[in-house]
């Protein structure tokens, strides 16, 4: 096969179709690994951004970018055309749900539809973005090869399942097991080739089937668990026990056990998603898959909880939700990350906000946000800015937050996270865990 000599001798170009927290890292892992690489983005911000060697995504180093950009061998465009002088393409485009739960894959079929005006033999395609069983054979392939081109002949198609974590300091693109499937045997190979010569270990299943259902798998076991955690957090509230103390004991247990942690609930690009594009697909098989759809409706409402927990602790205080001061500590949907996509936060501002609480946030990666068509920005958390408030709400865990600072200056804490776990003595009689 042409296509694995040239990438052995590293004679390829290879295009990256959206440069964001999965497009861009990988752009710069095959940069490094010595393939001229063109990445492309209709945000013009960021394309901007990367040909004046500029990162935008926390994972990437800035210097890397520069190194890749001086070398020739980065360079970003919001073009298409370019694919036609490539040899390879990687599909790092968005997956969302739509508002009725459905997947929308909108993102891949336009990018396949831009690819398909390209094609040409010997080019090696690799679909990155989570979606559902069956995505790349019965949606893409089919696009692909109205072209007049054989798959496994003519040319490549892949699915490799992204597994970025976003401020995970020691598991990044290059050092993550890299799953793939291919439509055929040449398929698989090629992109194994590719692979093989930018990330440390390379995981080759049988078809893009599996590689699809290996990344639903992962994030729903995820999802699970931490409905799981989120329902013993429900009925230990209720019971009055410690969950987090429950949780750190079980943990001792050296074999059997995985220790998963409560919380507002799910946030981010994957755990909230992902299972329900697994079960989405699994009822068109007439399978219903209640675990994943329990899991989902267990986490959904833990925001509704922390809003309870949070009207009953003010009541003791002889106050109500309504006019209430409350500041709102990070909004990002994991700590120490600028990403607020589908975070718990949002919805529990909205949720106090129509209750009439007086609302402000503070999170050091997230300068600002938008509700109801209106900016706000993030407040500074000073002495005499806590001390105003009549609840500190901890959403986010951020690992730059002064815990002890915050007690010592607020009058009253809801930490949803255990974050204020190590403060002791009188301060403790301020805070309100999940």
């Amino acid at each position: 096969m042409k296509i694995i000599e040239r990438i052995k001798n590293k004679k390829i170009k290879c295009a990256v179709i959206g440069l964001g927290y999965v497009g861009l890292p990988l752009a710069v892992e095959f940069a490094k690994a010595g393939y001229e690489v063109i990445g492309i983005d209709l945000d013009e911000k960021k394309v901007k951004a990367i040909n004046k060697k500029k990162s935008y995504i926390e994972d990437v180093k800035e210097s890397d970018v520069k190194e890749m950009v001086a070398s020739g061998r980065l360079r970003a465009t919001s073009g298409y055309e370019i694919l036609k002088k490539v040899d390879t393409i990687n599909i790092c485009v968005p997956t969302p749900l739509r508002k009725t739960r459905d997947p929308d894959i909108s993102y891949i079929v336009d990018a396949c539809g831009h690819i398909s005006n390209y094609l040409r033999k010997g080019q090696l395609v690799i679909l990155e973005s989570t979606t559902y069983p069956g995505t790349t054979e019965e949606m893409m392939l089919p696009i692909l090869e109205s072209t007049g081109l054989k798959v496994g002949k003519d040319f490549y198609l892949v699915f490799s399942p992204e597994r970025v974590d976003p401020s995970n300091s020691s598991y990044r693109t290059k050092n993550i097991p890299k799953v793939m499937g291919g439509v055929t045997s040449n398929c698989t190979k090629a992109a194994v080739a590719l692979y093989s010569n930018t990330m440390d270990t390379v995981v080759p299943v049988s078809s893009p089937r599996v590689a699809e259902t290996v990344k639903l798998l992962e994030n729903t076991f995820r999802s699970v668990n931490i409905g799981l955690v989120n329902e013993m957090a429900l009925m230990c509230s209720k019971m009055d026990i410690n969950v987090w103390e429950v949780i750190d004991a079980a943990s001792t247990k050296p074999f059997g056990f995985m220790p998963f942690y409560p919380g507002p609930g799910l946030g981010g690009h994957c755990i909230p998603i992902d299972p329900l594009y697994l079960s989405w697909k699994a009822r068109l098989y007439g399978f219903e898959a209640r675990f994943i759809e329990l899991a989902s409706q267990v986490n959904s409402q833990m925001p509704e909880h922390i809003l309870h927990i949070l009207a009953g602790a003010l009541n003791e205080k002889k106050k109500s939700v309504a006019d209430s001061k409350i500041l709102m500590m990070g909004v990002a949907y994991k700590k120490d990350v600028a990403d607020a996509r589908e975070s718990p936060a949002l919805e529990i501002f909205d949720m106090l906000s129509k209750k009439g609480a007086k609302l402000s946030y503070n999170d050091p990666f997230i300068e600002s946000i938008r509700y109801r068509g209106r900016k706000v920005n993030s407040t500074k958390l000073t002495k005499k800015n806590l001390s105003g408030y009549d609840c500190i709400l901890i959403i986010t865990n951020h690992s730059s937050y002064d815990y002890k600072f915050v007690v010592e200056n607020a009058k009253l804490i809801i930490d949803t996270r255990n974050a204020t776990k190590n403060i002791k003595g009188k301060n403790r009689k301020k805070i309100v865990c999940l």
